[in-house]
């Protein structure tokens, strides 16, 4: 157990921190969700507007840390690769 206050702040951060971060994976993971479902479906159009959607959630989670640049870069490629084949 923390015996400093500064070690017990820390626990305390750290626990909004992952409440923070967890909300905002869910939230790309949502989006993500959405392009995968599209293209599931076949329909191109709907697939290309969930993708512009989801181009920014990606960027917006790498800017905050939560996800590391190639993963999210590898991600779009994957899914703009898989909406062109359409």
């Amino acid at each position: 157990m923390a015996n400093t206050p500064q070690a017990r702040k820390r626990i305390r951060r750290n626990e909004r921190r992952a409440e923070i971060n967890g909300a905002r994976m869910s939230r790309i993971r949502t989006f993500l969700k959405k392009v995968e479902s599209a293209i599931e479906g076949g329909d191109k159009e709907t697939a290309q507007t969930a993708l512009r959607a989801a181009q920014p959630e990606l960027a917006r989670g790498v800017a905050r840390g939560v996800l590391h640049k190639n993963t999210a870069s590898r991600k779009m490629s994957r899914l703009s690769k898989r909406v062109a084949a359409l």
